[in-house]
């Protein structure tokens, strides 16, 4: 813990232009941000590509506001784009991910034995308004209300007090931030699709910007799968993401394939695997096996039940009726 606080305590602030961090393109506005990496700052993504639900969240980090409370599907890349905007401005982020049995004393710290010693171990939530940087609770409509409700001073605006360590008190530094992501809106989960999800105190919700996250557009991810996967024809780049479209709808209850929902979707990061898997698999094609199924199935397939997987696979020989050697 001494050699995280030390860590800490060099952080240097620094500015940056927003545009040019953004966007590639100056724009005269600056941005504050931290002069250097450090171990709590996210790995960069050089291939990462914002897409047009980033706009608030890089609105969001420009100047010092409200709590951020970004909500949408699983898989729309709520966390990667809050993590990839704090690694362009070198940002720490403390990142905790909510459940049912978490409670505050976790966020804030506890006693521990050093040395003989007893000595006061800071928690993420402490340590990002002491030092500065991004709070990062991820589900937080997983966590029971009385809990939640446990944030509002916090989300205020106002110092932390530690009884447990001689009852320190840490005012909320300038580049603190606090960010949340959910699958709802904070008023539960109306579509049954996301088990343990609870309605949040309204008292709670009240003090956040909510943000909505949801998949990228068709012509974003098709840019990110050729910057990634050079070696796809651009016709299967497109016809993948199709078929990953189609299994969100299918996903989301939303579709003319099928009435029914099935259990499980087709996030970014799921498209960007079964890419890879493909290329990965391309010798198989010499054997009669078809790489783009094969591959689907250890991208996703095998996570299916026995219907949905069938349903998977049909769908394959619909949007790629003749793949046999791609």
């Amino acid at each position: 813990m001494n050699e995280t606080i030390g860590l800490l305590q060099t952080l240097q602030t620094t500015e940056f232009d927003a545009g040019t961090v953004f966007s590639g393109t100056p724009s005269g506005k600056m941005i504050q941000a931290y002069a250097e990496s450090t171990a709590f700052t996210p790995a960069l993504n050089p291939h990462y590509i914002f897409h047009e639900s980033s706009r608030d969240l890089a609105l969001w980090f420009i100047e010092a506001s409200d709590p951020l409370y970004v909500f949408g599907p699983t898989g729309a890349g709520k966390t990667s784009c809050i993590k990839q905007l704090a690694a362009r401005l070198n940002y720490p982020v403390f990142e905790v991910t909510g459940h049912g049995r978490l409670e505050f004393p976790e966020l804030v710290g506890h006693l521990t034995v050093q040395d003989g010693n007893m000595s006061f171990q800071y928690g993420p939530l402490a340590l990002a308004m002491k030092f500065g940087g991004v709070f990062l609770l991820n589900e937080i409509d997983l966590l029971e209300p009385s809990t939640a409700a446990g944030l509002n001073g916090i989300l205020d605006g106002q110092p932390l007090c530690i009884a447990e360590n001689g009852g320190e008190l840490i005012l909320p530094h300038a580049m603190f931030r606090f960010a949340a992501t959910a699958n709802s809106n904070g008023g539960a989960d109306e579509s049954g699709l996301y088990q343990g999800v609870l309605r949040q105190n309204i008292a709670l919700m009240d003090r956040f910007w909510l943000c909505e996250v949801t998949y990228p557009k068709a012509e974003t991810e098709e840019l990110l799968l050729k910057k990634s996967t050079s070696k796809l024809p651009d016709e299967i780049i497109k016809k993948m993401v199709e078929f990953a479209n189609e299994v969100r709808h299918l996903f989301m209850g939303d579709n003319s394939y099928n009435s029914n929902s099935i259990e499980i979707t087709f996030s970014t990061r799921t498209l960007l695997r079964w890419a890879e898997l493909t290329v990965r698999y391309q010798p198989l094609s010499r054997q009669g096996i078809q790489p783009i199924e094969y591959a689907l199935d250890r991208a996703i397939g095998f996570r299916a039940c026995r219907e949905t997987r069938a349903m998977l696979h049909e769908l394959v020989q619909r949007i790629f009726p003749n793949f046999d050697n791609k």
